[in-house]
């Protein structure tokens, strides 16, 4: 029992060294320390929301089932050039643990493609969900979504530039709300080899800024970031939302003192949900739009 629990702390530590260093790359080590949520459990798997192995999504869903429940559609980060929707089940089950019928997606990345060949993907994937999120318990015309770092972007950008979704198949106004964890929303010019890759080919820059759509009917934000973080700054959330508050837009913000850009995404994690109460604020907030809805 010692060694084993020996074993397990040198996990954690191994873990949180690896993803505070190497940021959001070795996410996938946290689905090896997190403690199992039982109340949580993927339903479904490699489905296809589209051609291509990188259209693909899976599903998690409250072990105890349920009728027109809240439904999250969650994007990883990554600089738009990796992460594999496998490495988020630690998310997806702690969603799914709070009530949400709760979708990680995957979607093509740089050098493949570029912009805007990811946010159509996402929107694929949301309409996917608006179509088929009733075969889970879920609402399917309440749509919640969130992302970390470049997911935050893809899902914050679909949600306002409504033009993706309808292209998609999909319905703008199924979207209930938005959670953006440390995400970049006004990074003219581009000065990094990753928004460069993703971006540089653009005919029109400006189109590719999410404060560039903000709009007085946007669907409600939550918008948290670390007061750390140096990989995306906290001035991201500082603008985005102060161009929604002079829209006349419903937003809130949540600042983390001591989290970097790592750590908002390992905070949803049990193994470091005391780092920042990420977890409970995007729940609460999604949660309480939920009801009020009703």
């Amino acid at each position: 029992m010692i060694i084993s629990t020996m074993r397990r702390n040198v996990w954690i530590l191994a873990v949180s060294a690896l993803v505070l260093l190497g940021g959001c790359n070795r996410v996938g080590l946290l689905n090896a320390v997190t403690i199992d949520e039982r109340a949580g459990e993927r339903v479904a798997h490699d489905i296809q929301y589209g051609e291509g192995e990188r259209r693909s999504l899976d599903v998690y869903a409250p072990r105890a089932g349920g009728e027109n429940l809240p439904v999250l559609v969650f994007i990883h980060g990554g600089g738009w050039s990796w992460g594999r929707r496998q490495d988020y089940s630690f998310v997806g089950r702690a969603f799914a643990a709070r009530g949400f019928v709760t979708v990680i997606a995957n979607y093509r990345l740089t050098p493949d493609v570029a912009f805007p060949a990811f946010l159509d993907d996402v929107a694929a994937a949301i309409a996917w969900t608006q179509a088929n999120a009733g075969a889970y318990g879920g609402h399917a015309t309440r749509i919640y979504l969130s992302g970390h770092s470049a997911g935050a972007y893809n899902v914050v950008q679909v949600a306002l530039d409504q033009r993706y979704l309808e292209a998609a198949g999909g319905d703008p106004s199924a979207i209930a709300g938005v959670a953006g964890i440390s995400g970049p929303y006004d990074f003219l010019p581009l000065d990094s080899d990753s928004t460069r890759a993703a971006f540089g080919s653009a005919d029109d820059l400006d189109a590719t800024q999410p404060i560039n759509f903000v709009r007085a009917d946007a669907p409600p934000m939550l918008l948290l970031t670390g007061r750390d973080d140096t990989s995306v700054p906290p001035r991201h959330t500082d603008a985005l939302a102060a161009r929604l508050q002079e829209a006349g837009a419903e937003v809130e913000t949540r600042y983390y003192d001591d989290a970097d850009h790592g750590e908002t995404l390992m905070a949803i994690s049990p193994t470091f949900r005391g780092r920042a109460p990420v977890l409970d604020d995007i729940s609460d907030f999604f949660l309480g739009l939920h009801v009020a809805a009703d």
